[in-house]
This record gives structure tokens, sequence and C-alpha cells, in this order.
């Protein structure tokens, strides 16, 4: 069962902040055998931000205070990121999990827009595929895009496994903070040839959606070279190479 625990307000205990008239509460939820941190804060229209892959609350923190000057947000750690806890597994569906928890304890006043970037688009759109009429709509950035063809081939497959094995060494010295990834390289490719074999059928899933959906997408998998997949970023401060497929090969 999915239990939540509310931090103090700002003020009042070391688990609230306050920016400007505005108090975020922190509070803990548990699913799962793993303890996922959710914050909220905010004023206006409810809105739910999911992470992707290798991004935490930390990285995203300056899109979280923008969204907060006009939505009531409640922004979360993925499993094994942040300062969530590690699991025993990290396939698409366990992520799939904690979103839904989150959605089911945070109590907002109405349906949220919900927000998702790179792998947390995929989830939003499972998501709202899977509940009919329980979000107000979808914001997608980089993620949840159909590809003509797979992002992990075999042809490439040694060298993306080198690269999410270079990914998971590089994160050892986040351990302990905000931006901590637990994922070791071989967990971060299984996860994406996963998501390749979930975006396969996923206009499926976008005919069963009947809310607005916004989508942002880069124009190429990185840099200004399509082919070279160990340069640039979406935009978010997050190298596009160390998300789950964190962007398309076209614009859709």
């Amino acid at each position: 069962m999915t239990t939540k625990t509310n931090a103090e307000p700002a003020g009042s205990g070391a688990d609230g902040e306050r920016t400007g008239r505005d108090t975020v509460r922190h509070f803990t939820i548990h699913h799962d055998g793993v303890t996922i941190p959710v914050s909220r804060g905010g004023r206006g229209r409810p809105l739910v931000l999911c992470p992707g892959l290798n991004s935490t609350q930390a990285d995203l923190r300056e899109l979280i205070a923008l969204l907060r000057r006009e939505h009531d947000v409640a922004a979360f750690d993925l499993r094994g990121h942040g300062f969530a806890s590690a699991a025993d597994e990290y396939t698409f569906d366990a992520f799939l999990g904690d979103l839904a928890a989150v959605l089911a304890e945070v109590h907002l006043p109405g349906d949220p827009v919900l927000v998702g970037y790179s792998l947390g688009a995929d989830l939003a759109v499972h998501h709202a595929s899977e509940h009919p009429g329980s979000v107000a709509g979808l914001v997608l950035v980089d993620g949840a895009n159909p590809v003509p063809e797979p992002f992990v081939t075999g042809a490439d497959l040694d060298e993306f496994r080198a690269m999410w094995e270079d990914l998971a060494t590089a994160n050892r010295d986040r351990r302990g903070t905000a931006r901590q990834v637990s994922l070791t390289g071989r967990e971060i490719l299984d996860l994406n040839i996963e998501v390749d074999a979930v975006r396969s059928s996923v206009l499926d899933r976008y005919r069963r959606i009947d809310r607005p959906v916004s989508m942002v997408m880069s124009a190429s998998i990185a840099g200004d070279d399509a082919g070279d997949v160990r340069g640039g970023s979406t935009g978010t401060g997050v190298p596009v190479s160390n998300g789950c497929c964190a962007s398309s090969r076209t614009s859709p």
C-alpha cells in the first residue's frame, strides 16, 4: 500500500522551504518497496512534473521554480534518482508505478497538467492512456516520440554500452547528493532497449488520449551531427546522451 508522510511547513521544520510568499512542502511516498521524495509548491493550475532517466528534481530546479509562478507544482524523483531509494528493478513498468503512486497520493485540487521529460514523457503518455480523464493535458519534452527505427541497434550496441558504463562511473561522484543516480550502466542500457520496444507502439497510446498534447522535441540525437551520439544537450542542462532516448532522431 502506498503511504504518505507530510513534512512541516517552512518556519516549523527543516523539511520545508519558503519561496517568496509561498511554502514548498516536502513529503515522502512509500511505494513498492521504494521511497519517493516529493516537493510541492506554487499557486495556480495543478501540474505534475515527471523527470527522465538520469535527471532529478535538483537538475530541473530552475524549470520547477519557473512553473511554480503560475502553477501548483508537484515534482518528484524516480526510483534510484536523487533522494529516492534504490530499487531491485528499473523497468519501464516499475517507473510507471512510481508516477502512478505520486499521482494517487499528492491530492491536487483538480486534474493536473502532466509534464514529462525524456523517459518521463513516455511514462506520462502511458499513464494518460491507461487512466482516461485523469489529467487535464500533457506536455512532452524530448520523449514519447515514435521513431522509424530502434534507438539502440546492434551496430551501435558496444558504443552505447561503453557510453552508459562511463555515465554510471561518473555518477559515483554524485553519491549522497540530490543529483545521485544509482543505476548501473547495464541497467541504463537495458532500460533504453525496453523503451525502444515501448515506443514502437506509442501511436496506439496517443489514440487513447482525449486530452490536449503538446510536444517539444529536439531535431537530432545530439549536437549538430546526427551521427554523433556523445555531444549536445536538450537545453535543460541534461546531456541528451545521458537520458533514456533523450531526444529523437527526427522531429515528429
